[in-house]
């Protein structure tokens, strides 16, 4: 029987939080998380034991770990000193459209989407001013970049963090399968910005070069431990903890700076996801989920229409209920698919490039349309017409690939 309780709960934090990213209601993400949560057990729906059951610490400590790598970035100014490094070579604005592709894309697979993103939008909003561009191509170039890139790693991003914790996912073999795909997708990206502003952007104006400023051995002590790493992913090692130890270490190794990490780790993140976790939770005791894969069950939908179905209903169920929400309604279907592993690592690329299908598909969007301001950002339109082919193009490569 249908709890109506619990379906309102996820129904009202789901609203709360897909209006906060337009704005329209002045409360954070996090908070509509927390409190969804805190309704769940205080009507019920879930027990507080049950409630705690339900988020999964292994997400957390990842994503903690992987946000405190990616800050000692922040405080040490590698961006900075990257945007000295390659104003030199940005001899057209064709070349900094793909380096931003490119760049975006690599950066993405081991610090993040959100964190590209947060950190590179400014240097790219310095460069259009500087040189008189037109701003949309490249902020686009960096918010899609990023998102498609992203998929490349089980690190990339939140939502493929997720997949690999619930889907047990092995690091290596997931990375044999997504790299391919991720930089064919990558080409895509780049083919699409191309054609579409290929007549908006002009020769650079002659300024002269900024200040080069040489990389520290601060940082490349950072970036070694970052790659090392992935390198014990690669070879079996748990995502959470290597990721935990890959951050003590740099704490350790940069003890005199330690302290200006912890400002740049969002723990709000981490709040929103153990919220959303209870509150999933209380969709499925409520009962929703069974009714509806009763109906509509996740392997009749792959026995009639095979890895395109599954990839059609990954992609537009990111986009109505938000990728990490959806992951978390689909999780018990998946375990009844004849291969959970390859439906896994399906849902983890297509709920990846689900990001570029529009503006709200990723945050990683809205920090950059956000921090983007001072030249005029870019709307959902905008957006749409260079996001969506990319989604739709990297989304058919990844069911191509992996039907080969």
């Amino acid at each position: 029987m249908l709890n109506p309780v619990g379906i309102f709960i996820f129904l009202a934090t789901y609203v709360a939080i897909s209006a906060r990213r337009v704005g329209a209601l002045g409360i954070e993400r996090p908070t509509a998380a927390l409190l969804g949560a805190c309704a769940c057990v205080a009507f019920g729906v879930v027990t507080p034991d049950a409630a705690l059951d339900a988020i999964d610490l292994g997400t957390l400590v990842l994503l903690f770990g992987v946000m405190g790598m990616g800050a000692f970035l922040v405080v040490d100014d590698f961006f900075g000193v990257l945007e000295s490094r390659l104003d030199g070579l940005s001899t057209s604005p064709h070349w900094v459209l793909g380096a931003t592709v490119w760049g975006s894309g690599i950066l993405a697979a081991f610090v993040t989407n959100d964190a590209v993103c947060l950190l590179a939008t400014p240097i790219v909003v310095r460069w259009v001013q500087r040189f008189d561009q037109p701003p949309t191509p490249f902020l686009l170039a960096l918010a899609t970049g990023a998102n498609t890139g992203s998929a490349a790693t089980l690190v990339g991003n939140p939502q493929n963090m997720l997949c690999g914790q619930l889907g047990n996912l092995g690091y290596g073999d997931y990375l044999w399968t997504a790299v391919p795909i991720t930089l064919l997708a990558l080409a895509a990206n780049h083919a699409v910005l191309h054609k579409v502003y290929r007549k908006s952007l002009h020769a650079k104006a002659a300024v002269s070069p900024a200040p080069t400023v040489a990389f520290s051995r601060d940082h490349g002590m950072t970036l070694t431990i970052i790659l090392g790493t992935a390198v014990v992913y690669t070879v079996g090692g748990s995502l959470a903890w290597t990721a935990a130890a890959g951050f003590a270490l740099l704490l350790v190794i940069h003890r005199k700076r330690a302290h200006a990490v912890w400002a740049h780790i969002d723990g709000s993140l981490l709040l929103f996801f153990a919220g959303l976790f209870v509150v999933v939770k209380g969709l499925q005791q409520s009962g929703a989920t069974n009714w509806l894969f009763a109906h509509f069950p996740l392997a009749g939908l792959a026995s009639d229409h095979g890895m395109m179905g599954l990839a059609g209903l990954f992609l537009i169920g990111s986009n109505i209920v938000s990728n990490v929400p959806f992951i978390l309604v689909v999780e018990e279907q998946i375990a009844t698919l004849g291969d959970p592993t390859t439906a896994w690592t399906l849902l983890a690329l297509v709920s990846t490039f689900a990001g570029n299908l529009t503006f709200l598909g990723s945050a990683a969007n809205v920090i950059v349309a956000h921090e983007s301001r001072a030249v005029g950002g870019f709307g959902f339109w905008e957006h749409f017409k260079v996001g969506a082919p990319v989604a739709l193009i990297s989304t058919a490569i990844a069911v191509g690939w992996m039907a080969l």
